[in-house]
């Protein structure tokens, strides 16, 4: 694969930033009360329908809901319209519930996702106390994911099922959900939040990122907590390299450096980073997964191009990200903002297509999703000048 062609944007783009900032706003209006009124968690469609996926918000796999409310309150703290406060308010029912009781054990480590984009989220944004209270009880459900003896998170299926085929199982997802456990230290002054997170990306650290600065998607450990092989479920296969998981990791170490001043992470993100741009072609938006074999389909993904952008913004806010860095931000936005990507059409829910979706090992179709559409809307806010403050 040839090196990408990075060019500067040219100087009308941070109108054009502002149009598309704009679109996000008014789809975010229209989404809300609708998502508030089904039971349906809302993820990915191929013709942005998002209301079509059938799974409810308090089964095991929900990991998505939030994606909308981080729009939400991003809508908010840009409009000033506290309209979106109402509307956010109106879904809280259910996140209350899924901590509740057996709710609660029909959890998994994306929980970070689910409450840093709600609980956190609306808690600095308004300084209400309930928000807090439930963020924190969220972080206490996610920390006791933690296992000690191979120091890390388990990604999915309940902990009191041991036996199951997600026994073992890490992915590297997980590095997103970390900046729950690290605000809910700072905010009780329990070290052990800090403790959960600095071990686990410790061990992912070593496990997860290839020689050659590639990255895993997911990692299996034996029950004894030693770590055994890699493992595959969003990617080609099992060696091969994810983009989105690339983007992943080079957004959660960058943040796990902010938090902690381990200058281990600060590495990790840089030498993700540098990989991921090097594996760019003119079109800059990746191809789903880097190892494709010869044939395959080269769906892009929208959702991992966004990602990668807010993971530079965020080594630019450090003050880590070099030129080639911030070059390859401007572009990866200036594609975006494309109507080869973006979605212009008001009827329509979603904003990004081509966005790949993992499904078993291997398969990909080219979708609208919803996590693609939170990062491309949080990508163009940093751009414009507006606090991200729950990651």
């Amino acid at each position: 694969m040839s090196p990408p062609v990075i060019t500067e944007p040219s100087p009308k783009v941070t109108t054009t930033l502002r149009e598309a900032f704009d679109l996000c706003v008014a789809k975010t209006r229209n989404n809300l009360v609708p998502l508030a009124n089904s039971s349906r968690t809302w993820a990915f469609d191929v013709d942005g329908d998002y209301p079509a996926w059938e799974e409810r918000f308090l089964e095991i796999g929900n990991w998505t809901t939030s994606f909308f409310t981080g729009m939400g309150v991003l809508a908010w703290l840009d409009t000033g319209d506290k309209q979106f406060l109402h509307d956010l308010a109106l879904i809280e029912p259910r996140y209350i519930a899924k901590m509740e009781g057996e709710n609660a054990k029909e959890t998994m480590h994306d929980l970070g996702f689910l409450y840093s984009l709600y609980s956190v989220a609306l808690y600095k944004a308004t300084g209400e106390s309930r928000h807090r209270d439930l963020g924190l009880r969220a972080a206490q459900v996610l920390a006791d994911r933690f296992v000690p003896e191979g120091d890390y998170i388990r990604a999915w299926g309940r902990m009191d099922e041991p036996d199951t085929h997600y026994a073992g199982l890490a992915i590297i997802d997980c590095m997103m959900n970390l900046p729950l456990l690290y605000w809910a230290s700072e905010e009780t002054g329990d070290p052990r939040f800090k403790e959960i997170a600095i071990r686990h990306s410790n061990t992912t650290m070593k496990a997860f990122i290839r020689n050659d600065d590639s990255v895993y998607h997911a990692y299996r450990f034996d029950p004894d907590g030693q770590p055994k092989c890699g493992d595959n479920y969003c990617g080609n296969f099992v060696e091969s390299h994810w983009a989105r998981g690339n983007s992943w990791a080079m957004y959660g170490f960058a943040m796990g450096y902010r938090y902690t001043g381990d200058p281990r992470y600060l590495d990790a993100s840089l030498r993700t980073t540098r990989k991921f741009i090097s594996l760019l072609d003119d079109e800059v938006v990746p191809v789903w997964d880097f190892r494709l074999e010869s044939g395959m389909e080269p769906y892009r993904d929208s959702s991992a191009a966004a990602i990668a952008a807010c993971a530079i913004q965020e080594l630019e806010t450090l003050g880590k990200a070099d030129v080639d860095m911030i070059r390859t931000k401007k572009t990866l936005l200036a594609r975006l903002i494309s109507p080869d990507y973006l979605d212009g059409n008001p009827v329509c829910r979603g904003l990004l297509k081509q966005g790949e979706i993992g499904d078993g090992v291997g398969k990909a179709k080219s979708a609208y999703t919803s996590w693609g559409d939170y990062y491309f809307m949080e990508a163009l806010g940093r751009e414009l000048g507006i606090p991200i403050t729950w990651w």
